[in-house]
């Protein structure tokens, strides 16, 4: 596994670089340093009131979310990521935009030792369960970093929508439903999602595909509730070509194609 995380880590803090330079405008870098919120209408609707509460945003990279959870009322919030590149540009966001936030370098499998406490809002979105190979180890971190009561929020890429390539015009059905851990997908990018044309570096990174029946159980087994699991055909970027901008950085597949699920998100409430 460490060949894989550390590739990954190069992977992602090249991205780190990039994104926090971000000129595509695809990060809402201004909107977050005056404090403003980079989160989407979809998050946003399901997330609920966030104050008074005390928030971990694992897997948070640059941080522009985490500032937003705190300008939208949170008590504190806490980004942690494995990319030091990316935990340096979010304290440099933070400072820049006069917000108040913790910010600890470390893999999401060390967050309850990296942290030290818990909370009342466990939030992860977009992209980030697919870095992880062990996705039962992932519901438990959660469950632990929770207070009794306290709430998960996850919102991610469809694992059905990840099992498709985009081909002339076409999507083909290139994946597995379910990646072993030990044999992850593995994808050389050129450039970053983001529209960026500078190169990324370091291209290698490897994924993997966990279906929504994976992670529901991961999450009912580490102790959570499931107060409701919403899938969605909007996704908050260009995941194929052909996509088209139905709202505010926000595509779904166009007229003519059979629909297919992009995204999906899961609240749940820890019990005890």
């Amino acid at each position: 596994m460490d060949t894989f995380f550390d590739a990954n880590r190069l992977n992602w803090d090249n991205r780190a670089e990039l994104h926090s330079t971000d000129s595509t405008g695809s990060y809402r870098i201004a909107a977050v340093l005056g404090g403003g919120s980079a989160l989407h209408a979809l998050e946003t609707g399901e997330i609920g009131d966030l104050v008074g509460k005390d928030i971990v945003h694992l897997q948070c990279h640059i941080g522009l979310d985490t500032l937003s959870l705190k300008h939208l009322g949170a008590k504190s919030v806490t980004g942690l990521d494995f990319s030091p590149k990316a935990i340096s540009a979010a304290r440099a966001f933070a400072q820049k935009a006069g917000t108040e936030a913790r910010f600890v370098e470390a893999s999401v499998y060390d967050a309850v030792a990296a942290l030290g406490q818990t909370y009342d809002m466990v939030f992860v979105t977009w992209g980030a369960i697919n870095w992880l190979p062990d996705i039962a180890a992932w519901a438990r971190v959660v469950a632990t970093l929770l207070r009794p009561g306290g709430k998960l929020y996850l919102l991610e890429g469809h694992p059905t929508m990840l099992q498709f390539e985009a081909r002339e015009g076409r999507l083909d059905l290139e994946y597995g439903w379910r990646t072993p851990q030990a044999k992850p997908l593995v994808f050389d990018e050129a450039q970053t999602y983001t529209g960026d044309e500078r190169a990324l570096s370091h291209t290698r990174n490897y994924e993997w595909i966990h279906p929504l029946s994976d992670i529901v159980n991961a999450i009912l087994s580490a102790g959570l509730s499931v107060d409701f699991l919403n899938e969605h055909e909007v996704i908050v970027w260009k995941a194929f070509p052909f996509v088209v901008e139905t709202g505010e950085d926000q595509f779904e597949l166009p007229d003519g194609y059979p629909t297919i699920p992009m995204s999906f998100s899961i609240g749940a409430t820890k019990r005890g």
